[in-house]
């Protein structure tokens, strides 16, 4: 059983960064990919990014290419989304993710352990 739990999410104006940390329990932290979600009011959960247990690997969502930065401590359980040049479109709840596979992440349907979400929203 894996517990995920997300901080660092607030309000920011547009332009700026924030960085969101999901911090794992459990000691198999690193046999799993990690990954970050996010879903805006009406709209369908989205696939933001991932990460491999090892955290050699990285993949990410066209819309965030070139902003945002996923990565992990193992030493710390803890897994990071540094989001930077926020727009207001950025607004959303973003929820970590665990999973054995990094496949499964990136297909954004489903995943082992979910986190309770962390609010960010954008003022333009």
């Amino acid at each position: 059983q894996v517990q995920l739990v997300e901080s660092g999410g607030g309000l920011v104006q547009a332009g700026g960064s924030l960085r969101l940390s999901c911090a794992a329990s459990g000691r198999t932290f690193s046999r799993y990919a990690m990954g970050w979600f996010r879903q805006a009011p009406g709209k369908e959960r989205e696939f933001v990014a991932a990460i491999s247990g090892s955290g050699t690997i990285t993949y990410y969502g066209d819309s965030v290419k070139g902003r945002f930065t996923i990565s992990r401590d193992n030493t710390k359980n803890t897994a990071y989304l540094q989001i930077n040049s926020l727009k207001p479109e950025d607004t959303a709840v973003y929820y970590c993710a665990a999973d054995s596979s990094l496949g499964t992440l990136i297909a954004g349907t489903t995943a082992d352990y979910w986190g309770q979400g962390t609010q960010v929203t954008v003022s333009s």
